[in-house]
C-alpha cells in the first residue's frame, strides 16, 4: 500500500508542477485497492502555478558587443571616384574644329576636336572614346557624344561654330 500511495503522490506532484498558462491535466482516478475500512492519506496541497520561483539568470546577462574587422588597406573614402585621367577631356573644354563627312559611308567620317585647356588635338570616328565621352554619331556639321555618369547615359551635341564671311 505504501508504494501505491507514494506513486499517486508523485503523479499528483508531477501534474501540479506543470507551469505555464496551460491548465493541469485531470488526475487519473485511483483504483480502490484498500479495504473499505481503511482511509488513504491525502497529499499536502501544492502552491498555485504562478507562485513558482522564476529563473533570474535573464536578469544577470551582460552586454555582448559584435566585433567587426576590416582590411587596413582600402580605398580612401575622401578621394574622388573619378581620376583626372578618366574624365579628361571635359566636354566644356572641347571645340569642334573640323568634320570630314562621307555621305556614301558615314562610318568613315572623321571629326577633329581640340582640347583648349591643354591645347591637344583629337581625331575621332564613330564609337571612339575620349575619357568618359563616346562618339555616338558624326554628322556634316556636328558630333554627338554619349556620356555615362553613374549609370545614367545622356547625349550631347557639339556643333561647328559659324565663321563670319563664309557662306
Amino acid at each position: 500500500m505504501m508504494p501505491r500511495l507514494l506513486s499517486c503522490a508523485l503523479a499528483v506532484l508531477a501534474l501540479a508542477c506543470g507551469g505555464g498558462d496551460e491548465a493541469p491535466a485531470p488526475a487519473a482516478p485511483a483504483q480502490p485497492s484498500a479495504p473499505p475500512g481503511e482511509t488513504q492519506a491525502q497529499a499536502p496541497p501544492q502552491p498555485a502555478p504562478d507562485t513558482v520561483a522564476q529563473d533570474t539568470s535573464a536578469d544577470r546577462t551582460g552586454l555582448v558587443r559584435e566585433v567587426f574587422a576590416y582590411r587596413g588597406a582600402g580605398r580612401d573614402p575622401f578621394q574622388s571616384l573619378l581620376t583626372s585621367a578618366d574624365i579628361r577631356p571635359l566636354l566644356e573644354d572641347l571645340r569642334l574644329t573640323g568634320v570630314w563627312y562621307d555621305d556614301r559611308y558615314p562610318a568613315r567620317s572623321v571629326a577633329v576636336l581640340r582640347d583648349v585647356s591643354v591645347n591637344k588635338r583629337y581625331e575621332v570616328r564613330a564609337d571612339d572614346e575620349l575619357g568618359r565621352l563616346r562618339v555616338a554619331a558624326i554628322r556634316p556639321r556636328e558630333v554627338v557624344f554619349s556620356i555615362e555618369e553613374f549609370g545614367v547615359t545622356r547625349q550631347v551635341t557639339l556643333a561647328l561654330r559659324k565663321q563670319e564671311g563664309i557662306p
